[in-house]
This record gives structure tokens, sequence and C-alpha cells, in this order.
């Protein structure tokens, strides 16, 4: 299933039971300011982890976050989109997100609007758009994760590289 990215001015939206809490669409100028945010303070991450219950013992996940030094704007974050959580470590605050379906609306939401992360978004999208039937299928989407932890500057030098350890773990008969 490919992503299919249409959006009709002020149509998309997202959140619980499909729309902000507002109850409205997402305006052109906040879709704007998000992927601003994103583009500047935010990161899109894909994670592979290993999963017991999975046929092939293995998940994948994206993630998204931004990080300011306040958490203000955050908070405004997930009021607008509905979706989220804020943590706080030592020296920020992070509006981060697990929740998959939520992501892939958030970044299909702000894909004409994203400048720097557009590349990352497609990519996320595209991992997201993937059902994982066979090993050959999960190989793919692993090597879409390790390309799109490329271009996340905490990830080099620490990223293994998925698409071989999985090939390395799983048995050929799976």
């Amino acid at each position: 299933m490919k992503a299919k990215i249409n959006l009709k001015k002020n149509q998309f939206v997202i959140g619980k039971g499909g729309v902000n809490p507002v109850g409205k669409t997402f305006s052109e100028v906040n879709r704007a300011y998000l992927a601003g945010l994103v583009d500047g303070d935010g990161a899109i991450m894909a994670c592979i982890e290993k999963h017991p219950e999975k046929r092939f013992r293995f998940r994948v996940r994206i993630n998204t976050k931004i990080s300011q030094n306040e958490d203000r704007i955050l908070r405004w974050c997930k009021r607008i989109t509905g979706f989220g959580h804020i943590r706080h470590n030592r020296t920020q605050y992070e509006w981060v997100s697990f929740d998959q379906k939520e992501i892939r609306k958030f970044l299909i939401l702000l894909l004409p609007y994203l400048k720097v992360k557009k590349f990352q978004a497609k990519l996320a999208i595209k991992i997201l758009d993937t059902e994982i039937k066979t090993l050959p299928d999960l190989i793919k989407v692993a090597r879409l994760a390790d390309t799109l932890a490329k271009f996340n500057v905490r990830s080099i030098g620490r990223r293994k590289n998925f698409a071989e350890m999985i090939q390395g773990s799983v048995s050929s008969n799976d």
C-alpha cells in the first residue's frame, strides 16, 4: 500500500476520533508552523526493536519529537494535535509520539510545508505504509529505517545496520 498524499485545503484532521480537540480542521498557518518546528527542532526517527510476538521477532516503529528549552509551545503542539506527550530531561522538554497511526497522519499533514525534513517524512510514511508479510518485506523496511537514521545526528556512530542484524538473526525458514 503506497502513501497517497493529496490534501485538500483545511480538510485533514488528526487526534483522537479524527479531529483535534477543538473539533476543527488544521489551518494552513498551524500546519506551516508545526512543519517549521519539526524542520528546526524536531526529529523523525525509526526504531527497530526485538519483539517476541512478531513473526520475525522484530518490529519497526516510527517516532517523532520536537525539542524546546521551555514547554509552552510543546503544550500547544499536544493540544492542537490531540496526541503525543511531553517529557522533560536534564536540559530540555520534548513533545514525543510513538502512535504509528497519528504519526502517519501528522507527517502527511505537514508534508507540503516541510523543507528540511521532507525526505525523512516521505521515508517514514513509506515505512509506515509497508505491510510486513515476508522476511524480504522486513529487510526492505529495515533498510529504509537505516536510511532514515543517517539523517539524525544522534544516530551517527551509534546506530547499527539493522538490515544486516535482522538478516543475521532470522533463519531463512521463517
